[in-house]
């Protein structure tokens, strides 16, 4: 078993690795173009390889936090994926019961995320303060944001791009922050963490408003309402 394990644990570490210097191939060639497709397809199953084998490492050590961690994280890379398959809900292309079940998943992984880590219900919580919440809270907006467009889909038909786009992003905060806290130990562990979403958050925000300006003046539309929407 121990020898299995290890295995599992130098795959993780190698899938990570690949996520982590894939994404950008995908993030600086031309959207939709065979570059960007084959770059994204390998760094979304890198990232399914790392929660998978991170699920199952933290029930065998076992360690609740990483467990729900991966759940979470996962399913930013997921919903940016399937996105891709929810262009047009009008015509048939909405959400799936997959789409429903990893939501609501990761709704309940984030749910228990927040209230372990106010919980604290032993030194491996402590240790990572206020870090279970953050990303708890995160997931729980996420997913439900995900739950409500599944209910009522956006009229923006462009929606499924932004989808895609703050998914996969989102996803790679992640991979960026396990890089963090595995290497920059100088750091107090809390910004170990933290730092990849406090810097990437606002970066895709502006990367979400300057291709809704884009789109917009495209479609002759005022530029001054392109954050909204």
């Amino acid at each position: 078993m121990d020898t299995a394990m290890t295995t599992l644990r130098w795959l993780h570490i190698a899938a990570g690795t690949v996520a982590l210097f894939v994404a950008p191939g995908a993030m600086l060639t031309v959207k939709g173009g065979l570059a960007h497709r084959r770059w994204g397809k390998v760094y979304f199953w890198a990232m399914a390889l790392v929660a998978a084998s991170a699920v199952v490492l933290g029930l065998w050590r076992p360690n609740i936090f990483l467990t729900l961690l991966a759940l979470f994280s996962f399913y930013m890379a997921f919903s940016g994926y399937r996105s891709l398959f929810r262009k047009r809900p009008a015509q048939g292309r909405g959400p799936r019961g997959i789409d429903w079940a990893a939501a609501f998943v990761t709704v309940a992984a984030s749910v228990a995320l927040v209230v372990l880590g106010l919980v604290r219900p032993g030194p491996a919580w402590q240790r990572v303060g206020i870090v279970p919440v953050v990303f708890g809270a995160l997931g729980i907006v996420l997913a439900g944001l995900d739950v409500l467009k599944f209910v009522r889909p956006p009229e923006d038909r462009h929606a499924w791009w932004f989808a895609h786009m703050t998914g996969m992003l989102g996803s790679y905060i992640a991979t960026v922050s396990a890089f963090s806290v595995v290497n920059f130990t100088f750091l107090p562990t809390t910004v170990r963490w933290l730092w990849p979403t406090v810097i990437g958050t606002p970066l895709i925000t502006l990367w979400v408003i300057y291709y809704k300006t884009s789109f917009r003046r495209r479609a002759g539309l005022p530029v001054e309402v392109a954050t909204s929407g």
